[in-house]
């Protein structure tokens, strides 16, 4: 039997560019310049990402991913939420500092994972110069805000007393939103503070921003040149493989007559992450929806010393109907999977995959 494309049930789980990552983008365009604090009259909320950190040659740019250090810092500050089934990783680094990214997956009672990530920047010396908890959908049958959750136990173990007053804080804020029934500003309420360690902000939609007040990191890792080519480079073959695809400027493509999608974050044209949602189908232990029909040529995002080895842990979970959250060959590699209907060696799935992460500070998250 000769495979064929068929088109995945829209009723299967797949994650498209979020309301939130949407209007976060809208906010940031519009209203940036203009946003007040809603329950504080400070200065403006920290920009995301801060101004100029990205502007700059390169400089020892590293974009391949290693495991976060046991030790140190980073090891210090990862590892409550390690030990909670977050996955982390130092995802970049440069001459200045490295970026820490973590991310977990919670799913809900229908299935739909709500990735939560936090990211961190290190400078040369091993200090924490910056962090961000973004705000992420909140699962219903998660009580508990997610942005705390994480922020308290981090900040916790390498500032003693920061934990506490944020999660304190955090909730203050949420308890004191819920009571101003009818306001009528505008404004997006913020809440901020500051102890001997760093200046906090916190609102309802970019989440926790931490600043240190004795460090910081003037130029931001930002290569990707390891495991990622370009978007121009990418593209025909993504037309090929049935995409609408209009690039530039598009960055967000979808495959109609297989429920696909393949979305991008950039630096100038070279990519940085690409998210994409595949189907399987095994009929009586073989494969019937190549990842060839998608892509003719294979992942030509991916440059040729990571495309196969990552392109094998794709398939190892298409094949098994498992996801994967992991380093592949220096390389960012996230697999939600979601089964379907299973029965001895059949198998229906949809998979929401990431690879690499996006630059710190950066949407969508």
């Amino acid at each position: 039997m000769n495979p064929v494309s068929r088109p995945f049930s829209t009723t299967t789980r797949r994650r498209r560019p979020s309301v939130r990552t949407i209007a976060v983008a809208t906010m940031i365009v519009i209203l940036g310049p203009l946003m007040l604090t809603g329950c504080t009259r400070s200065a403006e909320p920290p920009a995301l990402p801060p101004a100029g950190v990205y502007d700059h040659d390169a400089s020892g740019e590293d974009s391949q991913a290693v495991p976060v250090p046991t030790d140190g810092t980073a090891g210090t500050l990862t590892r409550p939420l390690r030990e909670a089934g977050w996955f982390c990783a130092q995802v970049r680094a440069n001459a200045d500092g490295r970026a820490l990214w973590c991310r977990i997956g919670h799913r809900d009672e229908a299935d739909t994972v709500h990735p939560q990530v936090a990211q961190f920047l290190l400078d040369r010396d091993d200090r924490l110069a910056w962090a961000w908890f973004p705000h992420t959908g909140q699962p219903a049958n998660q009580e508990d805000n997610l942005v705390a959750a994480a922020a308290a136990p981090a900040l916790t173990a390498i500032w003693p007393d920061a934990g506490d007053r944020a999660r304190q804080e955090i909730d203050d804020f949420d308890r004191d939103l819920q009571t101003q029934v009818g306001r009528q500003s505008d404004e997006i309420p913020r809440t901020d503070w500051r102890d001997t360690h760093a200046d906090y902000s916190y609102d309802g939609l970019n989440g926790l921003v931490v600043t240190a007040r004795d460090t910081s990191v003037r130029r931001w890792p930002f290569g990707s040149e390891h495991y990622a080519t370009t978007m121009s480079s990418a593209v025909d073959d993504l037309l090929a493989g049935g995409y609408d695809c209009f690039y530039p400027p598009q960055q967000n493509c979808n495959r109609p007559q297989s429920n696909g999608y393949f979305r991008v974050t950039l630096r100038g044209d070279q990519v940085v992450s690409a998210q994409f949602g595949i189907g399987s189908m095994i009929e009586s232990g073989r494969q019937r929806h190549l990842l060839s029909e998608e892509f003719p040529h294979g992942l030509t995002f991916l440059t040729e010393a990571v495309r196969r080895p990552v392109t094998e842990r794709i398939e190892q979970s298409r094949r098994s109907g498992t996801g994967f959250a992991g380093i592949v060959a220096g390389t960012i590699v996230i697999i939600d999977a979601h089964r379907g209907a299973v029965d001895k060696d059949d198998l229906v799935a949809y998979f929401d995959i990431q690879i690499g992460a996006p630059l710190a500070a950066t949407l969508p998250i």
